[in-house]
């Protein structure tokens, strides 16, 4: 059984087999629900084969297998669930009444409402050792393991990512071998054509990446849910190379989940924010928590009119109405981050706005550099880390003192944080900016949050 962790005192446990496979790039797909207290939809992860695979691998499976060996004996899991091949995953809603689980634990009913059945089905799988045993069959399949804690995972599906209209321009290297593999090795080098695209093509690569995250499914996948994983494999996958590079995982969190708080602002208005402890974002969507797991990612978010979705994106989203109680937000982020940066808050906010012509861009006089600083950050060193669309290269961003940046707060905070807030802004992105340099993001948005907000950051 998984070690029984306590966050308060205990290092979270890193279960995420990261070096077999990398997640590059994360497509969230959420409805935020107050009234059920539940995020529910769909993520879709776009994979590279891990450094440590692409080591093993040439010096034969067998080593490597090994290591699968180990890894999988120390994380036994509960019951494995069992998908069902009537499913579609082509809309942004989903019937969650045709899941069948096998599962031991908490019986509920199933119905039209979202709630999903947790009965055992004798055709099922029995435990997680039939999913993955090592010791009694020649075959062994590999085994993809995510970080995932109080979540409801309802399916798992390989993406059929050639289906995308456009994307051949993405196969012209494909090296493909074997009839009965060509399809799958086809997919797997188009999600690594896509994810290793240089840096300046950031808004093609997001076009296609969406436009793939909305694929169609083709074909489901086993998965077990432990109490700090999920572990997902594919019937005679045996190695990462050949494990789906692009998967959907439909889902949806708990009221208790530990990794957002469900509260009223100051104003007495509902409203939910990630916490960032003491979990991280387990309990948001399944993700990899290793220090080597630097991914982007694009979140689109619907709530209901009257409620403001804000993400630590890059960009200032603006909601589009689906329909008439219904609006969509959209962010992305093209730096590589931990998913535990991942923040987000909806609620009842109001954009403080500003009432001098004191504008966030600000670049000179009062919020400057002096000339001698200024002609230093315009020479800083070139960059040492990942291909992505850095600001530290672009002669702009490295004078700006002060980025652009928004404040929202409940209606009752509003006439304070007029008053005092919108001020003190500005004089710390320039504080900072003397201190540390360029700043890395190229907006800030400011959330005062309710007095309950229980979290020291990312301490």
């Amino acid at each position: 059984m998984e070690a029984r962790i306590d966050p308060m005192k205990d290092d979270l446990p890193l279960m995420a087999n990261t070096s077999y496979m990398l997640v590059k790039h994360y497509v969230l797909d959420l409805d935020v629900d107050f009234k059920s207290k539940v995020i529910e939809g769909n993520i879709v992860l776009f994979f590279e084969t891990g450094s440590q695979y692409r080591k093993t691998s040439s010096t034969g499976k067998e080593g490597c297998q090994s290591q699968f060996d180990e890894t999988r004996e120390m994380k036994a899991s509960e019951p494995c669930h069992i998908p069902l091949t009537n499913m579609s995953a082509c809309s942004s809603k989903m019937e969650y009444s045709d899941v069948a689980v096998c599962d031991t634990g908490e019986k509920d009913t199933s119905d039209k409402n979202g709630n999903h059945s947790n009965k055992e089905q004798t055709s099922g799988i029995s435990s997680a050792k039939d999913c993955y045993d090592i010791k009694n069959h020649g075959n062994k399949d590999f085994l993809l393991i995510l970080d995932c804690c109080d979540l409801s995972v309802l399916k798992v599906e390989e993406v059929d990512v050639a289906a995308v209209s456009g994307i051949e321009k993405f196969t012209r290297s494909a090296k493909l071998t074997g009839v009965s593999k060509e399809l799958e090795n086809l997919r797997n080098q188009i999600v690594h054509e896509l994810v290793t695209l240089p840096a300046d093509c950031w808004k093609e690569q997001q076009y296609y990446l969406t436009c793939c995250s909305q694929a169609p499914s083709c074909g489901e996948l086993l998965f077990t849910i432990g109490p700090w994983s999920l572990e997902i494999r594919k019937s005679g996958i045996q190695t990462p190379t050949d494990f789906p590079h692009a998967i959907r995982i439909w889902f949806k969190t708990k009221p208790e989940g530990r990794s957002v708080t469900w509260t009223t602002d100051q104003s007495g208005r509902p409203c939910v924010y990630t916490m960032g402890s003491p979990i991280n974002n387990r309990a948001l969507f399944p993700c990899q928590e290793p220090p080597v797991a630097l991914s982007t990612w694009q979140a689109s978010v619907r709530t209901a009119a009257g409620f403001v979705v804000l993400m630590s994106g890059e960009n200032s989203a603006e909601p589009v109405q689906l329909q008439e109680d219904i609006l969509s937000w959209y962010y992305y982020v093209t730096m590589p981050m931990p998913a535990s940066t991942f923040t987000i808050a909806v609620g009842c906010w109001q954009e403080v706005q500003q009432q001098s012509f004191t504008t966030a861009t600000q670049t000179s006089t009062e919020f400057s550099l002096p000339s001698s600083q200024a002609g230093f950050r315009c020479h800083e060193e070139i960059c040492g880390h990942v291909d992505y669309p850095c600001r530290f290269q672009n002669p702009v961003a490295r004078l700006q003192a002060v980025i652009p940046y928004r404040v929202f707060a409940p209606w009752c905070l509003m006439e304070r944080c007029e008053e005092h807030l919108l001020q003190l802004i500005p004089q710390c992105l320039s504080a900072a900016y003397n201190t540390l340099g360029t700043h890395p993001f190229s907006r800030l948005d400011v959330l005062v949050v309710p007095s309950n907000f229980s979290s020291l950051g990312m301490a």
